[in-house]
């Protein structure tokens, strides 16, 4: 088995399709007003958004995007005014990462952490 899609909800198709573009994301599918889906640009891995009337509460949805070039990427992301809540920084758990939010307030995490992610030195 392996993920390869996973759907995040939002209230606004039409707001969020332009700011998963400027990250780097491929449009593949664009069904107005309720669906849109992408294409990673590393790999063969899709997302999509879904419209829904209202959100959930709470932490909601946290969603890992992973890279090799991961500070040259952000300040590419912060020239075009893409906003982080927390730039690179590097975690106990061996991952860079930086956190940003969607339009609609999913968590977004850019990181980089490569052979810890399958392998940390802790791994079962």
């Amino acid at each position: 088995m392996n993920l390869n899609q996973i759907t995040l909800p939002v209230l606004d198709i039409e707001k969020s399709i332009p700011f998963y573009q400027t990250l780097g994301f491929k449009l593949i599918v664009k069904s107005l007003p309720d669906y849109a889906r992408f294409l990673c640009d590393q790999g063969e891995a899709t997302f999509s958004i879904h419209r829904v009337n209202a959100l959930t509460t709470g932490d909601g949805i946290w969603i890992y995007f992973e890279l090799d070039n991961l500070d040259v990427r952000v300040a590419e992301l912060q020239v075009v005014n893409i906003t982080f809540e927390e730039l690179p920084t590097d975690k106990p758990w061996l991952w860079r990462e930086a956190r940003l939010k969607d339009p609609d307030g999913n968590q977004l995490i850019l990181y980089s952490a490569g052979e810890n992610r399958i392998n940390p030195p802790w791994r079962v």
